[in-house]
């Protein structure tokens, strides 16, 4: 696994020190923390020993080897004997992330005798006469499945199904925390797309909407399509879309410091995937024309046939329209715009100094982008990655809980093109005009507001484009009809 720069909280550990009770010896610890490159945290008294002290003290290191380089430190600072260590981040993890919670109390005969038998029956019998009522009187109302088969998880790859498991509790967190949404993880043990589909489509009686997460790519394209074709709820894959949404937001509030047109905008995706090929839907959306796709063969152009797939041959037709050939260094020169979605190390400065006047670059390959901010500095206008160490982080957080708690509380039968679009507006004006510059282009993924506005904008938008089951009643209504 790639190492960060800067120390980081998610390679933080807390170590048990048992410390000769001796003035001075807390400075010496802290000390050669800070020689080692480590970044000290809390330091909690635990415990006396027979002329010691015990203390628990908290680091952050670059990385798994920088962490022990820190802890054989203090193995061999004189007069500090390590009891033990913790992971932090693993701790964390224990158990899982989530549980599950009663909403309503059940503590005497009349709680049993409506929440269960025999009063639950009458509830039954209404759903069983009016399927509808079910979006209502359940669970369904305002629950997601987080659902993945491990295929495509974060930059780790096929890591299976298990192994998958704490990202999507993570993101099950992500839904309860900005959206109030209950959210599932569901990891499918099968990678037979025809499988998935049949298993999600059995999910439908239980969830409101489906966040399709980590399926690799191009099985992700079809097993979203059919399912978004043959299920009544909305369906959507937020490696594709929450990713283009967030872009789209940032391009649109980096357009107003650049000063220039999506329209007149030469915009090279490197990495057609899940996520560039829904960014490039996205921008061609929005106004964009002159886009081009670059995978580790080059550029996509009309007639390529290495290296080929069904997606990349939509994309062959549908961009590049000046049938623009070679590699990324070639076809970069002149571009407003590189956006990365593939693996660190690709693009090099000689290649930004090739880009239009005022170049926008989002190098969003984590944890190591295309090109570190710093070496990209002198030469672009506005620069933007998936970290959370660096301005202008473009995080899919900012997109998912507000687009699903719009498409729940409208009702929605599926997230359409309008209501992406709506999303990613609702996002960029998060950002007001006196704040907007070149290292705040979009908002923090802990700002409050933005989730309520992109929710309230893409119910807006299901209600406009007529795909919204849910008209304006009162309370009562809502949750008796």
């Amino acid at each position: 696994m790639a190492t960060t720069l800067s120390p980081s909280e998610s390679y933080s550990i807390t170590m048990r020190l048992e410390i000769q009770n001796k003035v001075g010896m807390l400075g010496k610890v802290a000390t050669a923390i800070g020689e080692a490159g480590g970044d000290i945290g809390a330091v909690d008294l635990s415990g006396h020993g027979k002329g010691t002290v015990i203390r628990d003290v908290t680091a952050r290191a670059r990385g798994i080897d920088h962490a022990q380089e820190i802890i054989n430190t203090m193995k061999e600072l004189p007069g500090v004997k390590v009891v033990n260590v913790s992971d932090r981040t693993f701790l964390m993890h224990l158990g899982g992330k989530i549980e599950v919670h009663n909403k309503i109390p059940v503590k005497t005969r009349n709680d049993l005798s409506m929440a269960y038998t025999p009063g639950v029956a009458r509830v039954c019998m209404a759903i069983s006469k009016d399927v509808k009522k079910s979006f209502s009187l359940t669970i369904r109302r305002n629950t997601v499945a987080v659902v993945s088969d491990g295929t495509a998880v974060l930059g780790l790859g096929d890591i299976g199904p298990e192994a998958a498991m704490p990202v999507m509790e993570g993101k099950a967190m992500l839904f309860k925390e900005f959206a109030g949404i209950d959210a599932w993880p569901i990891c499918l043990n099968t990678k037979d797309p025809e499988e998935i589909i049949r298993v999600v489509k059995a999910l439908e009686p239980t969830f409101g909407g489906i966040n399709l997460e980590d399926i690799s790519a191009p099985r992700c394209f079809e097993i979203e399509e059919r399912l978004k074709a043959e299920m009544g709820i909305p369906v959507f894959h937020d490696d594709q879309h929450g990713t283009a949404v967030v872009v789209l937001a940032s391009l649109l509030n980096s357009l107003k410091v650049v000063k220039k047109r999506i329209e007149d905008m030469k915009i090279v995706v490197a990495g057609v995937g899940a996520a560039g090929v829904a960014c490039s839907k996205i921008i061609m959306n929005a106004g964009a024309r002159n886009i081009i796709g670059v995978d580790r063969i080059g550029a996509i152009f009309k007639g390529r046939k290495q290296h080929m797939n069904f997606m990349k041959d939509w994309y062959a037709e549908n961009a590049n329209p000046f049938n623009e050939k070679g590699k990324l260094s070639d076809v970069i020169a002149g571009a407003d715009m590189f956006i990365g979605l593939a693996g660190p190390g690709l693009i090099t400065v000689e290649d930004l100094k090739k880009m239009a006047k005022d170049p926008i670059v989002f190098a969003m390959a984590n944890p190591d982008p295309e090109i570190m901010p710093e070496a990209a500095a002198p030469y672009v206008r506005i620069m933007a990655t998936g970290r959370s160490d660096y301005p202008n982080q473009i995080n899919n957080v900012l997109c998912f809980p507000g687009i699903f708690r719009g498409a729940l509380d409208s009702r929605a039968t599926c997230i359409n093109e309008e209501m992406k679009l709506a999303a990613a507006y609702a996002i960029a004006s998060c950002v007001g005009k006196e704040e907007l510059s070149e290292d705040y282009i979009i908002p923090s993924v802990f700002n409050r507001k933005v989730s309520p506005i992109v929710a309230k904008e893409v119910s807006r938008a299901a209600h406009r484009t007529k795909v919204a089951r849910r008209t304006s009643k009162t309370y009562m209504e809502i949750h008796l009809d």
